[in-house]
């Protein structure tokens, strides 16, 4: 969505902007239950913030925007139907429609998701106690947040979001940290199925599957710190979840690129993680500028881009030499441990 001047009525903005307009659209379909969303007291708010992890420096920024929900009513109209499409049929994995940033040159206009997930939270935190999970796992998990937040301002200096609708998994109870790892409670992707399938390791395409995610500021992706969340993903789904049989973990991210095995020493950590997975073909088209952003934080010119570590000197030696890198896909059968497979 482009920013327009913030003298105009955010919903007025969202409907004059092609995204904001099918947001819009999809929000107030019928079939979408309208919600009342309720927000923590402007002078509750700093300790939930805290609790979920949010940077220190946002937090009176926040506080601050948020009583603009109370003297604004276009704002709570919207954030009354985000609320709505971010619980969507609760119950139902992938469902979610995701909360937008509106097109507005405002600072509420950046922070809105964030707001949209507070009033979330209740709701988080209630299913989570219907399915049983350990208060610990949830804070862990929802902490997710404030993370994103400081990716956010370490990227631009200031407050939001850098992926508006990512944590909508972690406030839906789709996705779960346990340990190094987040896993994403989903179906086999359309890409993987036939593989997975003609393997015999799932009973059909649409068949439970986790999906692996790796957060960043959780120190190094070990061996030993992999291989625990895999253990704990063995036992919290089977117990938490019951009628969903995973069978199957997955994981889709330019680190299985397996052309990062040509510039990283061969015990690296993130070879050891690629050898976990069964790979898929890469996709076909060229993937330069996620690497970027995940190992250097913002795409800049490659003269630019430091290479301080093996990490940062494989991804710019291999663009200068004028190679690029693929998202990678991958799976391995979850109940039958994650051995290594030969490369």
């Amino acid at each position: 969505m482009g920013a327009v001047h913030s003298s105009v009525p955010v919903v007025e903005a969202v409907r004059a902007d092609e995204v904001g307009a099918r947001w819009l659209a999809e929000l107030e379909r019928p079939e979408v239950a309208r919600l009342t969303a309720v927000l923590p007291e402007a002078g509750e708010l700093p300790e939930i913030l805290l609790d979920l992890a949010v940077p220190h420096e946002s937090v009176n920024e926040l506080a601050a925007l948020r009583r603009r929900f109370d003297r604004e009513p276009q704002w709570r109209w919207l954030l009354d139907r985000a609320l709505s499409g971010l619980l969507h049929r609760p119950d139902e994995p992938g469902a979610a429609i995701g909360p937008g940033t509106p097109p507005v040159d405002d600072p509420l206009g950046r922070c809105f998701p964030v707001f949209v997930y507070l009033a979330a939270l209740p709701h988080a935190l209630a299913h989570h106690r219907r399915h049983g999970i350990d208060p610990e796992v949830s804070r862990r998990t929802l902490a997710d947040l404030g993370r994103q937040i400081a990716l956010h301002r370490g990227r631009h200096g200031r407050t939001g979001l850098p992926t508006p609708r990512w944590p909508s998994l972690h406030f839906r109870g789709e996705l779960y940290q346990l340990g190094r790892l987040q896993f994403q409670r989903t179906v086999l992707t359309e890409k993987l199925a036939p593989l997975v399938t003609s393997a015999g390791a799932a009973p059909g395409p649409d068949a439970p599957a986790l999906d692996l995610h790796i957060p960043d500021f959780l120190g190094p992706l070990s061996p030993d710190a992999v291989e625990r969340s895999l253990e704990l993903a063995r036992a919290f789904f089977p117990r938490h979840y019951p009628q969903e049989d995973h069978q199957v973990a997955m994981c889709a991210s330019w680190l299985l690129d397996p052309q990062l095995r040509a510039y990283l020493p061969a015990d690296s950590n993130i070879v050891a993680f690629q050898r976990r997975f069964r790979p898929a073909p890469l996709d076909p088209e060229p993937d330069d500028e996620g690497p970027i952003r995940f190992v250097f934080g913002e795409v800049a010119p490659l003269s630019e881009l430091p290479r301080r570590t093996a990490m940062e000197r494989a991804i710019v030696d291999h663009l200068r030499s004028g190679g690029h890198w693929h998202f990678g896909r991958g799976w391995f059968p979850l109940r039958d441990g994650a051995g290594s497979l030969p490369l």
